[in-house]
């Protein structure tokens, strides 16, 4: 054999290496009609089949373009049969570098950023991120303010928790749940947008306090709302608490005890059917919470079937609270009166819906030079931040929400980093998976919630 037997040809790209080396320095190609065709492989793949090579066990790709994996989730399944070996969960179909993105804006730009990252519960984003700004700070924030973004975050709770079970119930074939659970979400973006100006993505919630005070008829809103919700919840307890397919499906599935979720960091919901009564609401309560009545809902079982149970009475809680902050809410300032944070500064709604107070504008154009310098830096520059890191948590539908910021002294923020309970949460799948069947995968992945906007960032 010479030499050139062991060369690939570079100007056809195909692989002249004889059979039985395996020093092959290209892809493995054979010949057709129509050419050499190539079979490139990467990552991990290879190990994967390898180790599934020698016995009845099978490697199914599940995701990320599938229906049911809650999102572009992409699971690796090995099975014997119907009973899945292992699983290993891959993400990153959705990064978008939202941390990074923060340390190029401004602190105040910062929560247009961290707003899309959980896309279902974006004023819990906005909220962790504003509380560790304002510890940096060292801030104050208004009481009206403070109420307010508790009546706003517990109505995003719910509109949540309505799309997990619309679609948990269809990934599991419950149609019904879909469309049930989707027709409550539309009344809760109907009130945020009535409240906010936006149905989703609010960056309503800024540094300071928030962008700007309630509609006159917001009590009236809620109330409304409020309402609605309590003839409507009822529904669920029927078409599903009470029905016994349902039941079976979810009863004994996706099973992770107590000492799994510890070692795991597993927060929310998940570790609350373990048996914890883990809500920073009550543990580290955060703007007013310790002021309002509620109940921690908790169960043993630690399955699907708990967790379930567990938002539908979370759900309950959360009109609790709302209309407690209606019967606490005075009037007052939204905005810390420190004229070197409140940005925007004098929003009231005007006649195009929104935008700057005409006596603002007034003062800024015509009287005061030194006005419009301000909000001049104040909009293009905004605040200095004293140099140091802050860590601050909010309990979000999916777990403990928190945020690493780091500040240099200057304008926008050296590091930004989430601590998404999505993403930590989602650990949990093997162990939730592993030993069971194929299509309980399915309800353990729905079980967990998991928002892929928050988990890839």
């Amino acid at each position: 054999m010479t030499t050139s037997d062991h060369i690939a040809d570079v100007s056809t790209g195909t692989d002249t290496t004889p059979e039985g080396s395996d020093s092959a320095p290209y892809a493995e190609s054979r010949e057709t009609t129509e050419g050499p065709v190539y079979t490139v492989s990467g990552g991990d793949w290879d190990d994967v089949l390898s180790d599934a090579s020698h016995d009845e066990r099978m490697v199914i790709n599940m995701g990320p373009q599938h229906p049911s994996t809650h999102g572009v989730l992409r699971l690796v399944l090995e099975m014997e049969g119907e009973t899945v070996t292992q699983l290993r969960s891959v993400i990153g179909y959705l990064h978008t570098g939202i941390e990074k993105n923060c340390e190029y804006r401004n602190w105040t730009q910062g929560v247009t950023f961290v707003t899309r990252m959980d896309y279902l519960s974006p004023l819990f984003n906005e909220m962790g991120y504003c509380l560790a700004v304002e510890k940096l700070l060292d801030l104050e924030v208004p009481r009206r303010a403070q109420l307010l973004r508790v009546l706003l975050m517990e109505i995003n709770r719910i509109g949540s928790h309505f799309v997990y079970i619309a679609t948990g119930g269809m990934e599991l074939g419950a149609t019904t749940a879909m469309t049930l659970g989707f027709r409550e979400r539309e009344e809760v973006l109907h009130l945020l947008e009535h409240l906010t100006g936006l149905r989703m993505n609010h960056a309503f919630i800024r540094p300071g306090g928030l962008a700007q005070d309630m509609p006159e008829d917001f009590v009236e809103k809620v109330t409304e709302f409020c309402e609605v919700m309590d003839e409507r919840l009822p529904l669920y307890d029927k078409l599903f608490t009470g029905q016994p397919i349902w039941r079976n499906r979810l009863k004994g599935v996706g099973y992770l005890p107590l000492d799994a979720c510890l070692a795991l960091g597993i927060t929310g919901p998940v570790l609350r059917s373990a048996g914890v009564a883990w809500d920073l609401r009550k543990t580290e309560p955060y703007s007013c919470y310790d002021e309002f009545d509620f109940e921690v809902p908790t169960s043993t079982d630690a399955d699907c079937w708990a967790r379930y149970l567990l938002r539908v009475e979370e759900m309950r809680q959360s009109l609790r609270i709302i209309r407690q902050v209606l019967e606490k809410l005075e009037p007052g300032p939204v905005m810390v009166e420190d004229r070197k944070v409140a940005w925007p500064a004098q929003l009231s709604v005007s006649s195009d819906g929104m935008g700057n107070s005409l006596d603002h504008v007034r003062k800024i154009m015509g009287q005061s030079m030194e006005s419009l310098i301000h909000h001049f830096k104040l909009v293009t520059e905004g605040f200095r931040v004293p140099p140091g890191q802050a860590y601050s948590t909010v309990e979000s539908p999916r777990g403990e929400l928190g945020f690493h910021l780091v500040s240099d002294g200057g304008t926008r923020p050296m590091r930004v980093h989430v601590r998404e309970p999505s993403f930590v949460n989602l650990q949990s799948m093997p162990a939730m998976s592993e030993g069971g069947l194929v299509a309980d995968v399915i309800a353990a992945v729905a079980s967990i919630d998991p928002v892929m906007g928050g988990v890839d960032r």
